[in-house]
């Protein structure tokens, strides 16, 4: 497994934590590197606490942002790990410029079928899809300049009248 997959499953579970225990962000953080935290070398700590520690100080617009993107289903009928998953991904696509949509997605969907129900990988799969437009809105992407027309030749009919 990558490093940053592995941080991000470690932000995963701080973020599982701080949600169903109500446990401030950083102590989710600690709980979760000292259970499971011995494998993660110095850079990838790092980047999964930035991830962890960064999606839950924005969790409440994180939030509005899904909510208005998942039609019909309501942040706390979604399972735990299904929305502390697109939270993460919501943060990355939002906050975390340097990693590519695809990449974020894709990450979430193979984290998602590790960790919940394949089926969930659909539903997490649609709200990205819909969120993935987050990253255009604040980063569009530079428009070709339109072509110049080229200018007609004008005829001057009184001109060829008389001739």
């Amino acid at each position: 497994m990558g490093r940053r997959r592995l941080a991000r499953e470690v932000a995963l579970q701080a973020l599982y934590v701080a949600d169903v225990s109500r446990t401030p962000a950083e102590e989710a953080f600690a709980i979760v590197v000292r259970r499971d935290g011995s494998d993660l070398d110095d850079e990838t700590r790092e980047f999964a606490r930035g991830l962890a520690l960064g999606a839950l100080a924005r969790i409440e617009e994180l939030d509005a942002l899904i909510q208005a993107r998942a039609q019909n289903w309501a942040m706390n009928r979604m399972t735990a790990v299904d929305r502390n998953v697109i939270r993460l991904a919501a943060y990355e696509l939002v906050a975390r410029n340097d990693t590519p949509v695809g990449v974020v997605i894709d990450e979430a969907i193979e984290i998602v079928r590790k960790y919940s129900a394949e089926e969930a990988t659909r539903f997490v799969n649609g709200i990205l899809d819909a969120l993935k437009a987050l990253r255009a809105d604040a980063a569009p992407a530079a428009k070709a300049a339109p072509k110049p027309k080229k200018p007609r030749a004008k005829t001057n009919d009184s001109e060829t009248e008389g001739a």
